[in-house]
């Protein structure tokens, strides 16, 4: 019948079929036959490129199969651990468990365009060991046998040293794919930041111009990280790591100004005892010429002297005569202490300054420094040493507060390590009364050190731990000036990626009838009705922290996602009642078991109509899918 259901995808969002998608609303005229015509394409963007051109850009082994990579749809999901969580049905916080890679797949549908900001610290390839979940034989299974969800003794993921001969290509071929996944979760005025060393600061702006483009490139910061010298350095003590800052969209996105500090206070006097307050002043000469700007080269009366001062011929005023007499009948030109200079100054009014732009050099004592972050997490550890390579929470805190602006902005980190972002978004958070939210991601990669891992096997653990010891100290300091710590979100939502709840058809199978079974019955049995509720609403395109409602109609359960929006029934015996329930209900999407139907097309033909009629009742569509 051609009437049926929608087929749910249970697959992460076609990157691919996206992009073209796209490019044929912009140029129809470059597809033949749904095929694209590089040549033509080229052609109506005014370019042509010879073939066999040699071209400028950043190329390495491996690069062109970071778009097979990139192409190939993630099958996962992402299992709620209520266990590991802090108040799950309240918390708009979100921490994953799991290959980064996938999961940045697996976000896409869900949170495409919606991070306001995102940070990340990845491996600085020094040339140690760190784990590369890249190569084509690392799938999902071999995910699953790291982490002891299959049983798959041996298979683990390979790693990356300076020994293997390709470590810059394998470092670039992990970065690429997570760095173009990336780009797609950022809102148009979003921003990312990355911390990196030496070692692969040069290539890593080139793909970073290449990913995000070198028209969004915003400036390198150089954070002052270490605040003693390293006297063992052969060369030089490395005492700044860079820290790269590219927009979506560079036209639109502005940072937020800073607070002044106070040491930028200080510069701020009153010495006339001008009503209107402390003042600092500024030079009133400019650097061009007489002849450049006859218009500014004029005399001023000092006031208090009554001598015409004249710029000099090389240098002349700032503003023309009519915004100086304005200035003059304002009190704000000023002639230094005892009223007699040679050259006037302009007063600037610190009630009329605002904050200060951010710089491009950042300081250990404003935004924090390597030897305070460990200190940091051993005392959240109880002086047990349990990361070897912490961020300050200042400096994570400096990168919020240029950053957001709205409740409810996401912060994302892909390489949470210790999740020094999400300690500092809550406490960024408590600080100010804002409500920015935070997404972590962490491999579950196992603790080198024995002594660690007799307490947390895994950096992802660690990183929870820390999400709810940060989380219930800061809990418990006292109301803020500006908000209150009773008001702030210190709990997350816990999730680990997994193999699909649904059992998908392989097409290798040797027994066909077995195959056409999955297909009927293509439930996991061990999986529990949360489980599968959470894959359907991401892979429809929910956040994870989308609020659940167990109800019932007709005498069925049903899941109600955003108060309605979308009805999930994973009973196994639909009714003709339960369908007339769920159509009253007005949703939007409507999702059940193809199980349930139990193979009678009739009753699936009859609940399309049923929707169909209610969607027309009331002019709006429901979308009714099976899986």
């Amino acid at each position: 019948m051609t009437d049926q259901p929608e087929k749910m995808p249970l697959t992460s969002m076609d990157i691919a079929a996206e992009k073209r998608d796209a490019l044929k609303q912009l140029f129809p005229e470059v597809f033949a036959e749904d095929r694209i015509d590089f040549d033509q394409l080229k052609r109506v963007l005014g370019d042509w490129v010879e073939p066999g051109k040699e071209r400028f850009g950043l190329t390495w082994p491996g690069k062109a199969e970071c778009m097979r990579i990139i192409q190939s749809p993630s099958i996962a999901t992402l299992k709620p651990v209520r266990e590991e969580s802090v108040n799950f049905d309240e918390t708009e916080n979100v921490f994953i468990e799991g290959d980064n890679l996938e999961v940045l797949k697996l976000l896409q549908k869900a949170y495409f365009g919606k991070v306001k900001m995102i940070y990340i610290d990845p491996p600085y390839n020094t040339g140690g060991e760190f784990i590369y979940p890249d190569k084509y034989a690392e799938t999902l299974d071999t995910y699953l046998a790291y982490t002891g969800q299959i049983d798959d003794e041996g298979r683990k993921f390979s790693t990356n040293t300076d020994a293997g001969g390709r470590y810059h290509s394998n470092w670039l071929s992990m970065m690429y794919p997570r760095l173009y996944l990336a780009r797609g979760l950022l809102r148009e005025d979003g921003v990312i930041f990355l911390t990196i060393d030496d070692n692969e600061a040069a290539n890593l702006k080139m793909v970073l111009d290449q990913v995000f483009g070198e028209e969004n490139f915003v400036t390198s910061i150089a954070w002052h990280k270490r605040v003693s010298p390293a006297n063992d350095a052969k060369w030089f003590s490395s005492d700044h790591d860079t820290i790269f800052v590219y927009a979506r969209n560079k036209e639109v996105w502005r940072p937020n100004r800073l607070e002044r500090t106070e040491n930028q206070l200080q510069y701020y006097k009153n010495p006339d005892n001008d009503p209107r307050g402390p003042w600092n002043s500024a030079t009133y000469t400019c650097n061009k010429s007489k002849e450049e700007r006859p218009n500014l080269y004029y005399p001023i009366r000092n006031p208090n002297t009554g001598e015409e001062v004249w710029p000099k011929t090389t240098a002349v005023w700032k503003y023309g005569s009519d915004e100086t007499e304005r200035l003059v009948a304002d009190n704000r030109l000023y002639w230094g202490a005892d009223g007699t200079s040679s050259s006037p100054r302009v007063k600037l009014f610190l009630s009329d300054m605002g904050g200060v732009v951010p710089r491009s050099i950042w300081p250990s004592d404003e935004v924090g420094h390597t030897q305070a972050a460990t200190s940091e997490l051993r005392e959240i550890f109880d002086g047990e040493q349990t990361f070897d390579t912490p961020k300050p929470t200042k400096l994570i805190k400096r990168m919020i507060e240029i950053s957001t602006s709205e409740p409810g902005d996401i912060v994302l980190d892909f390489f949470a390590g210790s999740a020094s972002t999400a300690h500092a978004v809550m406490d960024f958070n408590n600080e100010t009364g804002k409500s920015v939210r935070f997404v972590m991601v962490q491999l579950p990669e196992k603790c080198a050190s024995p002594a660690v891992a007799e307490s947390y096997e895994t950096i992802s653990a660690i990183g929870r731990e820390r999400v709810r010891r940060s989380g219930s100290r800061l809990n418990t300091t006292a109301k803020t000036d500006a908000g209150s710590s009773d008001e702030t979100d210190f709990g997350f939502r816990a999730f680990s990626l997994s193999q699909s709840n649904f059992r998908l058809w392989s097409g290798a199978a040797e027994d066909i009838s077995k195959e056409l079974d999955l297909h009927v019955q293509n439930v996991d049995p061990s999986a529990t009705p949360e489980d599968i509720v959470y894959e359907l609403l991401l892979k429809a395109g929910f956040p994870l922290t989308t609020k659940v409602k167990a109800q019932v109609m007709a005498g069925k359960t049903v899941y109600s996602v955003e108060d309605g929006s979308l009805l999930i029934c994973l009973d196994k015996e639909i009714t003709p009642a339960l369908i007339d329930a769920l159509a009253d209900a007005d949703p939007l999407q409507v999702i059940c078991l193809d199980e349930g139907f139990k193979g009678n097309d009739q009753l699936k033909a009859n609940a399309v109509q049923t929707f169909k009629a209610r969607a027309a009742s009331r002019e709006t569509e429901i979308v009714f899918r099976t899986v």
